[in-house]
């Protein structure tokens, strides 16, 4: 017995090294049992013009199906993981904010995106610090960071340490966890 344990352990690493490198699971949206609650602040370095999150938003679970999509119930309330290349917001360049598609809170920042390659939304900081929270995750048989909002607690995706300078971070995070909302221009004095 001990041998056919040692012999399918040893086939599984191979399995928990190449799931560990993503931001999830690669395959159809999946939902992943919540992460113990070992709560940490995000990155140190950001630059905001947004206050920080002031009040938490807690709501059962028949009243956030009836505010999100399918697709954002599973992710943000059962840490579900959309498929890799698929989100709405991979691709998207323009200048603004990307909010909790929860409660609208502030994560992240356009100037902080970059393409990771990975098939989601990665950004090397979080817009205001204090908004995104993180958390051990040990699902998918490996220790990953989760990373979710800090005011509804919904889930984003993970953090790793193989992003670019400054911070080294990138925070793989899914589409459907986020809203974009694009930096307005001012009006000129001609069109008032």
């Amino acid at each position: 017995m001990k041998r056919a344990t040692g012999v399918l352990l040893a086939n599984l690493v191979p399995l928990v090294l190449l799931l560990g490198t993503g931001c999830g699971n690669r395959g159809e949206i999946s939902e992943l049992s919540p992460p113990s609650a070992t709560p940490t602040l995000a990155s140190p370095h950001s630059q905001t013009s947004r206050p920080p999150m002031t009040n938490k938003v807690e709501k059962t679970d028949a009243e956030w199906r009836a505010l999100l999509t399918p697709e954002q119930f599973t992710v943000l309330r059962k840490h579900g993981t959309e498929r890799a290349f698929t989100g709405a917001l991979l691709d998207t360049k323009d200048s603004g904010a990307y909010v909790c598609a929860g409660c609208g809170l502030e994560l992240f920042h356009a100037d902080h995106k970059f393409d990771s390659g990975t098939g989601w939304p990665s950004y090397w900081q979080p817009a205001i610090p204090e908004n995104v929270g993180t958390r051990e995750d040990r699902g998918l048989f490996t220790k990953r960071t989760e990373v979710h909002c800090a005011r509804c607690e919904g889930h984003l995706g993970h953090v790793f340490d193989d992003g670019p300078a400054p911070t080294g971070l990138r925070y793989c995070i899914n589409s459907a966890s986020l809203r974009f909302e694009p930096t307005r221009k001012p009006e000129s004095r001609s069109e008032k």
